[in-house]
């Protein structure tokens, strides 16, 4: 396989990075990249580039990506997701269905947001979760994102199950922390999956184990 694309369905626990080097072990090319980063803890789409189609990432990267899982309302963590443990205990008693509905429309449209401190957002050159896993304080610069839908099942309150489709750059976790706030709450993003990359669906995946079987058994190539 010269040029193209594994469409990998995440593992938990696997680091973008990760995929990336056991395709370039696999294929034998460094000429290897990803599109739109996952964080460790998530599952699901993610687009591997391989030879020319490398130069595509910058493109694939910006397109829209859409996302469920579960927010858990009324605890907190540092991170806003499981790297970290719950630091914080908030009420939920007040909260209706109703109340997270109106939050959710809240979220729709064009706005700025914080990414959170345990990010790989880059500050003076280095990795921002490096200076949270420091005790560093930095300032997060807010970036412009667009929420096109985002839905809600609250049947399981307090964890409430997701499905948002936004631009890139939308941090998920960030959500999850405004959305508890909103609700005079607090909560923190306890699972994740990617289901779609601009064209990409996940329906189309592979797990990295079977596109190892497929190159080793040379079912792959693409001229």
């Amino acid at each position: 396989m010269q040029h193209g694309f594994l469409v990998v369905d995440k593992e938990p626990g696997m680091t973008s990075h990760d995929v990336v080097s056991v395709a370039r072990r696999a294929l034998g090319t460094r000429k290897v990249g990803h599109a739109g980063t996952l964080d460790p803890l998530a599952t699901g789409l993610l687009v591997i580039c391989i030879g020319k189609h490398t130069k595509l990432i910058e493109g694939l990267t910006n397109d829209h990506k859409t996302y469920t899982g579960t927010f858990l309302v009324g605890k907190t963590t540092p991170s806003f997701d499981l790297e970290t443990e719950y630091n914080q205990d908030f009420p939920t008693e007040h909260i209706t269905k109703e109340q997270m509905e109106e939050t959710v429309k809240s979220f729709l449209g064009t706005q700025m947001q914080t990414p959170p401190i345990f990010s790989a957002k880059q500050i003076d050159g280095k990795r921002a979760y490096d200076y949270a896993r420091a005790g560093k304080e930095v300032e997060m610069k807010q970036n412009e994102i667009t929420i096109h839908s985002f839905s809600i099942d609250s049947a399981r309150f307090p964890e409430v199950d997701f499905e948002i489709s936004c631009s890139k750059g939308t941090y998920i976790r960030s959500i999850a922390a405004d959305f508890g706030k909103k609700l005079g709450s607090g909560a923190t993003l306890i699972a994740l999956r990617r289901t779609v990359s601009g064209a990409f669906n996940i329906e189309q995946a592979k797990t990295v184990e079977e596109w190892i079987e497929l190159i080793e058994s040379d079912e792959v190539f693409i001229p």
